[in-house]
């Protein structure tokens, strides 16, 4: 992990809509992620536009972190992965996550010689797995799994109060101040990576550490895997070598009949895999 800590910084809705202004045109009672554009909210998009385009750029050509200058994705090669837990454990520990909660966890599948998958995740991976315990195995291997920050995400689509959004470098957020608690996003996910959190009482899943890589760190999990399973990269950049196998290798997503355009891509995953 890194010795330095990093100070949590997260995008607010107010934030997301400013940025929305310089690669959308949006107009006054525009209907946007299911509620309407208001007035005010057309303006601070104004004068954010404005205050960006007085602004110098600096190494990147930006004085601060631009979600418009990137497009994430991550990219799980589970040939490589061990099930050491050692991103559950790093996960938990950079995101304080509740006990018994998970943003991330790690599923062992174990193929029967008549090819049932038996699929287990004792405590979500956190602390590895026995020793396969079945006579008849033909094959184990590992998946990791995460929220997929779908493009089309049911879970935006469903929160009554806009409180989760799709911010412009493809990462799925949640205003965890405007949230409610209603609990349909945790619902409607067809992943499971959402859950309530016991003690803020709002929608919680993973957010690729977006205080992270917004200071050009790695998420967290990505940081700790010691196979390079995990992988983190940006699709606006050509020399990217996360973008360079997605667009030469055969790369798959898990639940692709849901048509969410998932940006968790994968590598050698099984048909046993769900």
């Amino acid at each position: 992990m890194n010795n330095k800590k990093d100070e949590i910084k997260e995008m607010s809705r107010s934030e997301f809509l400013a940025y929305m202004g310089t690669a959308f045109s949006f107009v006054v009672g525009g209907t946007m992620f299911g509620r309407f554009l208001t007035k005010a909210e057309a303006e601070e998009i104004s004068k954010k536009i404005k205050e960006d385009k007085s602004k110098k750029g600096n190494n990147n050509g930006e004085t601060e972190y631009n979600p418009f200058h990137h497009a994430w994705v991550y990219l799980i090669d589970t040939n490589k992965c061990i099930g050491c837990g050692m991103c559950v454990r790093a996960c938990k520990i950079e995101n304080k996550v509740p006990d018994h909660y998970f943003r991330t966890w790690v599923e062992r599948y174990q193929i029967m010689e008549g090819r049932e998958a038996i699929v287990d995740s004792p405590v979500g991976g956190l602390n590895g797995f026995q020793p396969e315990s079945y006579s008849k195995i033909g094959k184990t291997f590992f998946v990791p799994k995460i929220c997929n920050h779908c493009k089309k995400s049911p879970c935006s689509q469903v929160c009554p109060v806009g409180a989760s959004y799709y911010s412009p470098d493809l990462v799925q957020l949640i205003d965890q101040k405007r949230c409610i608690g209603c609990g349909d996003c945790v619902q409607a996910c067809p992943y499971s990576s959402r859950y309530m959190h016991p003690e803020k009482h709002v929608a919680d899943k993973c957010f690729w550490c977006y205080h992270r890589i917004t200071k050009g760190y790695l998420p967290a999990c990505v940081h700790a895997c010691p196979t390079g399973t995990r992988q983190f990269g940006d699709m606006t950049k050509p020399d990217d070598p996360v973008r360079k196998i997605i667009k030469t290798e055969r790369i798959q997503v898990l639940r692709p009949e849901m048509l969410t355009i998932p940006q968790v891509k994968y590598l050698g995953l099984d048909k046993e895999v769900r």
